[in-house]
């Protein structure tokens, strides 16, 4: 089916406004969704990552060279 067909009956109605409850203000409406996670534990994750990064020590010249140093 090509692209519009599907909602080609409903596509130009009004949008569906409610006689009882009042607009929620576009402010109101995101805070409900901002305590929403949608990755649980993805900020620690990549805390933990930095931290391991910036914790990484190069070798000393002297262990640089003895690399390569094989009996």
């Amino acid at each position: 089916m090509p692209d519009g067909e599907n909602y080609a009956d409903i596509i130009r109605l009004p949008h569906f406004t409610s006689p009882n409850h009042p607009r929620m203000d576009t402010i109101r409406r995101a805070a409900q969704f901002a305590p929403f996670a949608a990755l649980t534990g993805y900020d620690e994750a990549i805390a933990e990552a930095v931290r391991l990064i910036d914790t990484e020590q190069e070798p000393s010249d002297d262990e640089f060279l003895g690399i390569d140093d094989t009996p």
